[in-house]
């Protein structure tokens, strides 16, 4: 039996609505949400990036603020603009688009974001609450995951999940997240040794290590559960297509539940990162929405 396909287009639909009706409710009580977005340098595909992000925050009545800076700018200058977005009272979530240039410290960068406006969830204050289990914005990928995960209506209690990858971004936030959910977790990396092992073990893969179709039918265990974070672009006949960490045509025929790429992860990237900002935008203001976002 083929596997189920976790479709992130549909899920992200339905939180997209809840994120609409969200803002409905803040501004009936004269608070409108608001997103800024740093681009440094001309990377195309980050520029494409952000201005989906942008078009998305648009679509839902999010405010969008963007900042397409020249690659020499200097790091005290981009200080300089996160420092007048932290006061801005408009602005109630700020993103810098990475990776910056190598003359920037990225770290001082997202450090710089007020804790309570870093909706990619990067901060080390965001992510000191997410390791000792505390509120705190959550990085939106990770996010994603759990949320795809969620709609499955299963319990994750004791399940073994294996991350492969331990990226900041990924790898590191979506262990302590899977941890919160009673999962047994092993984070596999570079240096691990006999890494098809340890998939071969798992009820969860959690792929993100960044090569294409790197996870290979016999290396999973029949009924397990496949999200695949990875995106990479290959050359095939001269065309060039989208594909995962995970070979999608071996592993579905081994899984339960796989996510595809493109159509996975991808779509609630972006809109967990727009569901982070109406949440911070309803702190800022003292608005509940304690109905809302019960993923």
């Amino acid at each position: 039996m083929m596997a189920k396909i976790l479709d992130g287009k549909e899920i992200a639909a339905k939180v997209r609505k809840e994120v609409s009706d969200a803002v409905l409710v803040l501004k009936k009580n004269n608070a409108k949400p608001g997103l800024a977005t740093i681009i440094v340098g001309d990377d195309p595909a980050s520029k494409v990036y952000v201005r989906n992000k942008n078009k998305s925050a648009n679509e839902l009545g999010i405010e969008s603020f963007q900042y397409n800076l020249e690659n020499n700018i200097s790091e005290e200058e981009l200080l300089n603009l996160i420092r007048k977005l932290n006061n801005n009272v408009e602005v109630d979530g700020i993103l810098v688009q990475l990776p910056l240039p190598k003359h920037i410290n990225t770290e001082s960068v997202i450090d710089a974001i007020r804790p309570d406006k870093d909706v990619d969830g990067f901060n080390v204050f965001n992510a000191g609450n997410l390791y000792l289990n505390k509120k705190g914005i959550i990085p939106c990928t990770p996010l994603g995951c759990i949320i795809m995960l969620h709609t499955l209506n299963l319990s994750l209690k004791g399940l073994h999940a294996v991350i492969i990858g331990r990226s900041a971004i990924v790898g590191k936030p979506i262990s302590q997240l899977l941890l919160k959910e009673n999962c047994t977790v092993t984070v596999v990396h570079s240096h691990t040794k006999n890494i098809k092992n340890f998939i071969k073990q798992a009820d969860i893969v959690i792929a993100a290590v960044g090569i294409a179709n790197y996870v290979k039918g016999d290396w999973v265990k029949q009924g397990s559960i496949i999200i695949d974070v990875g995106i990479n672009r290959i050359t095939i006949d001269g065309k060039t297509k989208l594909v995962g960490d995970v070979d999608f045509e071996e592993v579905i025929k081994k899984a339960s539940v796989i996510s595809p790429v493109p159509g996975g992860v991808g779509p609630m990237t972006i809109t967990c990162l727009l569901m982070n900002t109406v949440i911070q935008c309803a702190k800022h203001n003292n608005i509940n929405l304690n109905n809302y976002f019960n993923f």
